[in-house]
């Protein structure tokens, strides 16, 4: 983020830094990203899981509770979505790929606005 300073005036200058300070005091009464991390960890391991399990989406039974049962319709872990294979991809940046699923992505969208077909962007 960068802000012009000279074009802001005297009172939105003062409202700038007090803004800053605002933020500088909310900043110190956080404790050290470090001590987070620890406690995290410590309450993750006494439910019996780990931090990977936790937030990279690892599925894997936690060590002290007992497997559940998915309802009729509904996935176990609906967060976790399964991997497809990708059906079409960008000719001017071949790392952007889209597996046909979902709302199409912003490069897509733009060629096919443009007049491109969805077959012009087919793998293989």
């Amino acid at each position: 983020m960068s802000i012009k300073l000279d074009s802001l005036s005297a009172k939105e200058l003062e409202a700038l830094i007090a803004q800053a300070n605002q933020r500088r005091k909310q900043l110190a009464k956080r404790k050290p990203l470090a001590v987070v991390k620890q406690k995290l960890a410590a309450l993750a391991k006494a439910e019996g899981y780990t931090l990977a399990e936790i937030f990279n989406g690892a599925s894997a039974t936690p060590a002290k509770s007992s497997p559940t049962k998915a309802t009729k319709g509904t996935r176990a872990n609906p967060s976790k979505g399964s991997k497809v294979a990708p059906k079409y991809r960008n000719p001017g940046n071949p790392t952007q790929t889209w597996a046909g699923r979902g709302q199409q992505p912003n490069w897509l969208a733009a060629e096919i606005a443009r007049g491109r077909k969805l077959a012009d962007f087919a793998i293989g």
